[in-house]
Order: C-alpha cells, then structure tokens, then sequence
C-alpha cells in the first residue's frame, strides 16, 4: 500500500511549483485522493492522457470526473459534467467551455471536497506506453 510517508518522499524531488501544490493537497485529504497523488508523484511521462472522446463515452449527464494526467481535445462532449485533471491541452479547454461544461484543477477540487464524494475516478492506463507509438 502506498502511505503518505512515501508520497511526501516522491514530493521532494519534484519543481514543478503546481504539481507540488496538488500533492500535498493529495496527502492532506482523505478518500481516493491518495491513490491520485500516487499517480501523480510518478514519473512524468507516465503520466496518463485521455481525450475528450473517452470522457464522453464513460460518463453521464451531471458527472464530475477525475482524471490524474491530462486532457487532450480528440472528439467532443455531448453532455454537461464537470472535469477535474491536472492539465489540459488549449483546445480542450475550449471544446469544454463550448459544451458547456466545467474544466477545474485537482487542487482546487480537493479543496472544495477533501472526501471525494460524489466522484467519478476514471480509471485509464498509460497513454504514453511503447505499444501506442507509432
């Protein structure tokens, strides 16, 4: 299992001033939210993408949904939810203001709902794995 102890090791090592922001946010709150600093603390370029047309596909009106990597703008959303990532290309972020639909940062969210209830984690692998490049 993986411990807070551990995780503030991970944070030591990292200069991005945000992602160092959000997992200590991560180790602060309680639920779910220390499995996504676990991810998060990992190396960079592990660090999973998902496109919009995936979100679209696994979620339902009215959704709030995690993701612990990045947002990339393949595709559209048909629905209003709100997405809470770690990043999110330009174009992304606009395909999501013009659904109507909400982009926030994992801090932020952690900060409005330290117990991550009523949230959906979206679980993806890897978008970045030697199996996708061609």
């Amino acid at each position: 299992m993986f411990s807070k102890t551990q995780l503030a090791k991970r944070t030591e090592r990292k200069t991005n001033p945000e992602l160092v922001e959000t997992l200590m946010a991560c180790k602060k709150a309680e639920g779910k939210w220390l499995e996504i600093g676990k991810i998060l603390s990992g190396s960079r370029r592990q660090l999973p993408v998902i496109n919009l047309n995936e979100i679209n596909s696994q979620t339902k009106e009215g959704d709030t949904v995690v993701i612990a990597g990045k947002v990339l703008s393949l595709g559209n959303i048909d629905k209003k939810i709100r997405i809470v990532a770690f990043g999110f290309s330009e174009s992304a972020k606009e395909k999501i203001k013009e659904s109507k639909s909400e982009a926030a940062s994992i801090s932020d969210e952690i900060k409005k709902n330290p117990k991550a209830q009523g949230i959906k984690f979206l679980e993806i692998n890897s978008g970045r794995n030697p199996d996708n490049i061609k």
